[in-house]
């Protein structure tokens, strides 16, 4: 972890404040430096695996944690952060044979997981992996030993992300990235003051990865769940007076909804979005919900860090909400044309950033079709355009666009209409092959408006007429991913298979 430097002077100058929670299980500073001293230890006892098929530079000990949000992933995380170790973060609630193809390709000298007996821990017993069990290890916490060193640059995290394939990639990054990152966000989130935050996402995702980091590196307590449900973050952030969220846009409106008829929760002082666009309905919602709290959202990617951010509500200038914000400290933002020439300020292009917290690249899954870095600056393939203030919209990424009729439409710009419309929660667009129109567009709504031609009447208000669905469903419930966004795929495929999860809406 690039932050070993602070955890040590927490422990130190305040080793009883909590550093996290989750699911009512606490650790203290003090405990948790303690026990990641002890669990650095115990990892350099593993031999190199002779099957490491990557140079990871400066890298003795690489160990994988397919743990989800346990107690013991912070734990863990720091110890297998510390030089000269590094760290791959497994989310276990991918499919067991996406899992297995990874650990195989990755050859982790030590895999640890929190479950003696789920499908990570089958994998790498079928491998010959060495497997710890969180929580069982035998450390000795009354060793002492020297402090964790904190002053080593290198390659400290891989991390999984997909992109345009099904299979997911594998990216790492440097402790100089995030340090940097790090010391702009205490200044740009106000985290001077070390206020306690709320993630409920899964640790193995980069926005609850780093907003657990972010939190410790300010010295704040970082709550999350072990399972998500929405009640019980409600009631965390009410009993517990958290004063920052940081969610993506699903997991508020469940808090919403978990919560409605209840007092506001006003402890909350900031709500930080990120991972889709905010509405106004969801703005207003979280108004609501959270009276006292500046509400902000950020756009980036795993790869590129940090793009944008903005203060839709409570800042001294409120972002107009169709746009993500201005550039991020340290990051110059272009939009190019395909031959990668600048086209200026309100027209669309692809989206290029020029930055220092840009990752270093993949051990494997560059199809050459997402993240890319030339002298233009780095991209992952978004489209958007520029306002003379400098202020990014985003469309959408370019293997989602759909030629209907030939004329291009993209998704982001329907949903963001149909979220719009009175009575709608969400929405999801999406291409199915026409013979007439070359792609059909058919949209998925979520919320109490069923009508279609009320849909459909509302698009033609913010819409050109060949932008407007061709046939609509209705959603009851979403299904959701580990990261708590919604699985686009599973709700095609229901659309396409007739399957009873949607409900097709007749004119």
């Amino acid at each position: 972890m690039p932050i070993h430097a602070q955890l040590l002077r927490h422990a130190t100058e305040t080793p009883d404040k909590t550093a996290l929670v989750i699911n009512g299980r606490s650790l203290s500073y003090g405990e948790l430096y303690l026990r990641a001293k002890a669990i650095f230890r115990f990892l350099k006892e593993f031999p190199r695996s002779n099957h490491r098929m990557f140079d990871l530079p400066g890298v003795e000990t690489l160990a994988a944690l397919s743990l989800g949000n346990h107690i013991g992933f912070a734990e863990y995380f720091a110890a297998a952060t510390t030089f000269p170790n590094a760290c791959a973060v497994i989310d276990p609630m991918m499919p067991s044979e996406t899992v297995e193809r990874i650990i195989e390709r990755l050859a982790p000298d030590v895999l640890i997981v929190d479950d003696d007996a789920g499908p990570s821990a089958e994998i790498a017993r079928r491998l010959g992996i060495p497997l710890v069990v969180a929580g069982a290890e035998p450390v000795d916490l009354g060793a002492g030993g020297d402090d964790l060193p904190f002053d080593a640059d290198g390659i400290f995290l891989i991390g999984f992300t997909s992109g345009t394939t099904a299979e997911p990639k594998a990216y790492y990054r440097s402790r100089e990235q995030w340090r940097r990152s790090l010391d702009r966000g205490r200044v740009v989130f106000e985290l001077e003051d070390a206020p306690s935050t709320m993630c409920p996402g899964a640790l193995a995702h980069g926005l609850a990865l780093y907003a657990l980091v972010e939190a410790l590196d300010a010295g704040g307590t970082f709550h999350s769940v072990r399972k998500w449900d929405p009640g019980v973050v409600a009631r965390t952030l009410s009993s517990w007076q958290v004063e920052r969220l940081v969610a993506v846009p699903t997991h508020i409106a469940g808090i919403a909804t978990a919560w409605a008829g209840e007092s506001a929760l006003t402890s909350l002082r900031d709500v930080l979005t990120a991972g889709a666009k905010l509405d106004r309905n969801e703005v207003d919602s979280m108004r609501r919900l959270f009276p006292n709290a500046r509400i902000r959202e950020y756009y980036g990617a795993s790869e590129l860090g940090f793009m944008t951010v903005s203060t839709l509500v409570g800042g001294e200038i409120d972002f107009p909400i169709e746009r993500v914000g201005q550039a991020y400290p340290g990051v110059e933002i272009s939009i190019r044309d395909p031959d990668e020439n600048d086209v200026g300020t309100d027209l669309a292009g692809t989206i290029f950033v020029r930055s220092d917290l840009i990752a270093d690249g993949y051990l494997w899954g560059d199809d050459g079709q997402a993240f890319r870095v030339t002298e233009a600056g780095a991209t992952v393939g978004d489209l958007g355009e520029l306002d003379a203030d400098g202020m990014l919209r985003v469309i959408g990424r370019a293997g989602g666009m759909m030629i209907s009729g030939g004329n291009n439409v993209y998704p982001a710009e329907v949903e963001s209409a149909l979220k719009a419309c009175p009575g709608v929660e969400d929405a999801v667009v999406f291409g199915l092959p026409d013979a007439y129109f070359g792609q059909r567009i058919v949209a998925v709504v979520s919320g109490e408006t069923m009508d279609p031609k009320i849909l459909a009447d509302h698009c033609a208000q913010m819409l050109g007429k060949y932008k407007i669905p061709k046939q609509f469903y209705h959603i009851r419930s979403w299904p959701m991913t580990s990261s708590g966004k919604i699985s686009r795929g599973q709700v095609e495929r229901a659309v396409v298979s007739g399957d009873d999860l949607v409900l097709r809406l007749s004119a």
